[in-house]
């Protein structure tokens, strides 16, 4: 196991540009994703939905990845070695997301969001990244 214990913590300092960036791009797409929430949440008040049920799910599933970025996003900021595993995981889950835009002809929207999952898993696996979180 590679954690961190607060004396391997690293001391001052500012953290590394790719950590920033990683954290950054979270940010950003935990923001994102809680916009679809809200625009989830006005569709499921509003529009004639087939099951209440199922569209309930999927707007509750939205929530939590949105809440989960956040979480994440925050963690890596406080340099919480923990959340890096995690986040990359995140990020690897968008490659398939933008595939099957790509196959299914949203290439314009599906190319951006492989694109951004390798981005964001890039920065998070980068040395630089790794030390700025103190991993060995």
């Amino acid at each position: 196991m590679t954690g961190v214990t607060g004396s391997q913590r690293p001391s001052g300092g500012s953290a590394a540009a790719t950590l920033r960036a990683a954290v950054g791009l979270l940010t950003v797409q935990a923001t994102v994703v809680a916009l679809i929430v809200a625009f989830l949440v006005y569709k499921d008040f509003t529009a004639r939905a087939a099951s209440l049920r199922d569209a309930m799910i999927v707007t509750g599933f939205a929530a939590l990845i949105a809440v989960l970025l956040g979480v994440l996003a925050l963690a890596l900021a406080r340099r919480r070695a923990w959340a890096r595993g995690p986040a990359v995981v995140m990020e690897l889950m968008l490659l398939p997301i933008g595939w099957y835009m790509v196959s299914g002809g949203l290439a314009w929207l599906g190319v951006p969001v492989f694109a951004l999952g390798l981005l964001g898993a890039g920065l998070l696996i980068a040395p630089a990244t790794r030390e700025a979180l103190g991993v060995q």
